[in-house]
């Protein structure tokens, strides 16, 4: 299918296949309309009607896409309104948005013309100097449903440069049977290097000496894939350290590797509903298709209501048969009654930039990739529908959560030398700050234990402020470790109430 229509909606027949069409219905005799059956007659029907224009969606008042018909030598008073609208739309999208140029309110596809949209676009950009955001076309179409037209219609990125570590982060969960490629594929994207063949990508990702001798991934490990405001890809192989790629993102994918053998299935259960992912990506090898605990893992994300999509690994051991044989298998699984999704299969760069638009849209739509760790195949397809994924939450959800009391649940405990007291985890509600005073617990006999947060770090940065939604590291200090245990809460509220009462005792 072409991916304008693809994107824009209906159909775009030509012309000339419209008369061939109609000449084809019209008999060289008399008799010869009559004699037409009645499937010939509903086939040649549609084809006397002219083209419909393409035309997407309605434009929503929430959300991050935002529609303009043209943007061309705007006033003062209704450029500062352009500019508090775009501010807007970058809050909804926790500092990117997506703006289609040329296209209606009501989603009809008009173009521009090549001196409007350059207009448009300088508008665009100015705009976005204000805001101090970045702009990146995604891509650029001709309006061919109107013969010999030369108007355009376009795509475009918009993206805040954060500030105060308030990047952009997704959250996603890496599902899939063990031996699948799961951790070879998070050390080709994280390291920027193809693997051998042999594992060789994966080495870096693995906690555990066991995990090295085996292979297989029995713990979680977290990797980071950041994009630059302008949607570059920063990873390690242009950066030593995690704070490093950090400071040079505006965005960043945050992969929670999962267990995949069948007895550390507790493991990525407890990944899946602890860690809150926005996403879950379900790598399936091209070999063997859809066994063991694959099969697990989608219900798990089915009945979590995650949005997911799929990763079809190892196309550099098959031939192309196999690998159509396993995609004609996720796509029977997909249409089935206990799943009813529609599968999309990524072949090019628009389908990649139509998949991530439309995921978020719509739940039922399930991305499929085709990639290789060795060859490299499409996995830069793979970046650039991680790069436009917006998130799950828009930004009202997020202040809702913000005004309610913090409540930080607690998934890791380190102790880390000439720190003290470690715990990992998320901060479901509220907002946490450096030296705030938390109560932990329930303790096994029903406590609530009061503890300071003495420094906080979202991905191996130091940051002043923890909002909802958000995962980070705690520092506790001297706090004793064996009073913590995993699944605990952290409350500000019980924290002040122990507070008030020792003052007054």
């Amino acid at each position: 299918m072409d991916a304008l229509a693809e994107l824009f909606g209906t159909g775009h027949g030509s012309a000339s296949g419209a008369s061939q069409a109609s000449s084809a219905g019209c008999g060289s005799g008399g008799g010869g309309g009559r004699r037409r059956s009645r499937k010939q007659k509903k086939r040649v029907r549609p084809h006397n009607n002219p083209t419909p224009a393409p035309f997407l969606p309605p434009e929503a008042e929430e959300g991050n896409i935002e529609y303009k018909l043209k943007l061309v030598n705007p006033s003062h008073y209704r450029f500062e309104h352009l500019v508090t609208q775009m501010k807007w739309r970058l809050q909804e999208g926790h500092g990117e948005a997506i703006y289609q140029i040329g296209v209606e309110d009501s989603g009809m596809i008009a173009g521009l013309s090549d001196n409007e949209m350059r207009a448009s676009m300088k508008t665009l950009q100015h705009m976005a100097d204000k805001l101090g955001a970045d702009v990146t076309i995604l891509r650029e179409r001709k309006v061919d449903f109107v013969e010999n037209s030369t108007k355009r219609v376009a795509e475009v990125l918009v993206r805040k440069v954060p500030d105060n570590q308030q990047f952009l982060d997704l959250r996603v969960a890496v599902l899939g049977n063990v031996d699948a490629g799961k951790s070879t594929l998070l050390g080709v994207l994280t390291q920027g290097e193809l693997d051998n063949g042999r594992g060789r990508a994966r080495l870096n990702l693995f906690r555990h000496l066991h995990e090295i001798q085996s292979g297989r991934t029995s713990s979680i490990s977290f990797e980071i894939l950041g994009f630059t405001s302008k949607g570059e890809v920063v990873n390690y192989s242009d950066s030593r350290t995690a704070e490093e790629i950090c400071e040079n993102a505006s965005k960043m994918v945050t992969f929670i590797d999962l267990a995949g053998h069948q007895k550390y299935l507790k493991t990525t259960i407890f990944g899946l509903t602890s860690y809150a992912p926005d996403f879950a990506m379900l790598v399936i090898a091209a070999n063997t298709g859809i066994a063991g605990t694959a099969k697990e893992h989608l219900g798990l994300a089915m009945a979590l209501r995650l949005p997911f999509f799929i990763v079809v690994s190892k196309d550099d051991v098959c031939s192309a048969s196999t690998v159509e044989r396993t995609v004609r298998q996720l796509t029977y699984v997909l249409r089935g009654p206990g799943c009813a999704r529609v599968p999309f299969l990524i072949s090019s760069s628009d389908d990649a930039m139509t998949a991530a638009t439309k995921f978020s849209q719509s739940p039922s739509i399930t991305p499929i990739f085709v990639i290789s760790s060795v060859t490299g195949k499409n996995l830069d397809l793979l970046k650039a529908f991680l790069n436009v994924l917006p998130p799950q939450s828009n930004m009202q959800a997020q202040e809702a959560l913000m005004q309610q009391l913090p409540e930080f649940q607690v998934d890791e405990i380190y102790t880390v030398p000439e720190v003290g007291t470690v715990v990992g985890g998320t901060l479901y509600s509220g907002i946490c700050r450096e030296g705030d005073v938390f109560a932990v617990g329930p303790t096994e006999h029903g406590e609530f234990l009061p503890l300071r947060v003495n420094s906080i770090q979202r991905n191996r940065t130091a940051c002043r402020v923890l909002r909802a939604g958000q995962a980070a590291t705690l520092a506790l200090g001297n706090f004793n470790r064996t009073q913590l245990r995993k699944e605990l809460l952290l409350l500000l509220k019980i924290a002040e109430l122990i507070k008030s009462t020792q003052c007054s005792d």
